[in-house]
């Protein structure tokens, strides 16, 4: 027998453990996102509730409640130690489930390639040239009937936000616990993770869009599913056409920090009621459609799949 032909047999016979248990890519990857973002709400909730009671003394179940509603701080702190366990670092152990042949960083494309910085910097501009768009989807999606339970707890997670982000001397630990890790442990779960088993169900297309679609709905907020939705899906791309995590977690980074940054310091342009009159104008939404389809072209034009 031809030794590449023996070398291409036994490549072939290399199977992930999902599919040599009759199991699909994308059922394995939705059980782990229902099962991670329990793991990860029940945790963040143990530890709030510890630090707390460390902080605070013993309480009653109703001294509780109030007081997670006055340390948001420590809601995020509880938030980002669930995340960096079950949405980063438990995922690292699922991936053996799906890969076959492939390294985890391999299948969840940690490794960086000769196009990663070129792709660091297109995926930089272009969430920055796509916000216009992404403010109208938000405009769109809070015209669209939503239940009033999600829309109440929407306003009230704003609310506290708006209250976290105007105090003194907040912005390095906002940096850390809203953009940082945030931007690497739901990137490693969603563009990395989730993104790659889809593909191998259904193809990239369809991947990116159902895993941008579970993206924004994994944010449990109704009234900015479209524009998280959309985020998502352009974070897909990225990645894909990279062939590398990186660029979506860059650019994740800037936006999550841009975010911060604004309500540091303009809260009022972040957490104002959203009306038409507060709309950028259509031109600027018309320049931010025509970049954001070039950039995303050019994008196209340079990746590897092309080649």
């Amino acid at each position: 027998m031809n030794p590449e032909n023996a070398f291409s047999s036994t490549q072939e016979q290399i199977i992930s453990w999902a599919e040599r248990n009759g199991f699909s890519h994308w059922a394995v990857a939705m059980l782990w996102l229902v099962v991670a973002l329990i793991l990860f709400q029940v945790v963040a909730g143990i530890v709030v509730v510890g630090l707390i009671i460390a902080s605070e003394g013993m309480a009653s179940a109703h001294e509780l409640t109030e007081l997670m509603m006055e340390r948001v701080d420590l809601l995020f702190i509880g938030n980002s130690v669930g995340q960096i366990l079950f949405i980063g670092l438990a995922t690292f152990l699922i991936v053996n489930l799906n890969r076959a042949g492939e390294s985890k960083r391999q299948f969840l494309r940690l490794n960086w390639t000769e196009q990663s910085m070129r792709y660091i910097l297109f995926g930089a501009v272009l969430i920055v040239v796509v916000q216009p768009v992404v403010v109208y989807l938000g405009y769109l999606n809070s015209i669209l009937p939503i239940p009033e339970s999600f829309t109440d707890l929407q306003i009230s997670q704003y609310e506290m936000i708006e209250s976290f982000l105007t105090r003194e001397g907040i912005l390095w630990f906002g940096l850390l616990n809203i953009a940082l890790i945030p931007a690497v442990c739901e990137e490693v779960l969603f563009r990395g993770y989730v993104l790659r088993a889809f593909e191998k169900s259904w193809g990239i297309i369809t991947a990116i869009v159902v895993s941008g679609i579970i993206f924004g709905m994994f944010h449990i907020q109704l009234g900015n599913l479209l524009p998280l939705a959309t985020l998502g899906m352009i974070l897909a791309l990225m990645t894909w056409l990279s062939g590398s995590l990186w660029p979506a977690i860059i650019a994740h980074f800037i936006n999550n920090g841009a975010a911060v940054l604004v309500g540091i310091h303009f809260p009022e342009l972040l957490f104002q009621d959203m009306t038409a009159e507060a709309l950028p104008p259509v031109w600027l939404l018309l320049l931010s459609i025509v970049l954001t389809v070039a950039i995303i072209k050019v994008m196209i034009n340079q990746s590897d799949h092309r080649k």
